[in-house]
């Protein structure tokens, strides 16, 4: 069983992840979302703290953040939207998923 208590690995976790976001845009993430693996943060949400939550296996906390929707996997109206508005994102991944946050 896995705990949401911190550990002192957790700077270490968030910042190697802050390292590897990246702005990427629409284009590039379509193949993602084609393959279910894209995955919608809330931009109340802090993209890095979220992939690390998810990194971690914290469970209460990833439950909280998808019962209240602060994070779901992408729709077809948001892919139309995004392809509409040639949307950027931030991005991080947390193998399989992408997670992506709108700009």
């Amino acid at each position: 069983m896995t705990s949401d208590e911190d550990t002192p690995d957790d700077d270490l976790i968030f910042h190697k992840l802050n390292q590897e976001t990246a702005r990427i845009n629409w284009q590039e993430l379509q193949r993602y979302f084609a393959k279910g693996l894209l995955v919608v943060v809330s931009k109340e949400l802090d993209l890095v703290k979220v992939a690390e939550d998810i990194s971690r296996d914290q469970e209460t906390t990833i439950k909280s953040y998808l019962e209240s929707e602060r994070i779901h996997r992408a729709t077809d109206d948001q892919a139309l939207q995004w392809n509409e508005n040639k949307q950027d994102f931030w991005a991080v991944v947390i193998a399989p998923w992408v997670l992506v946050q709108e700009i």
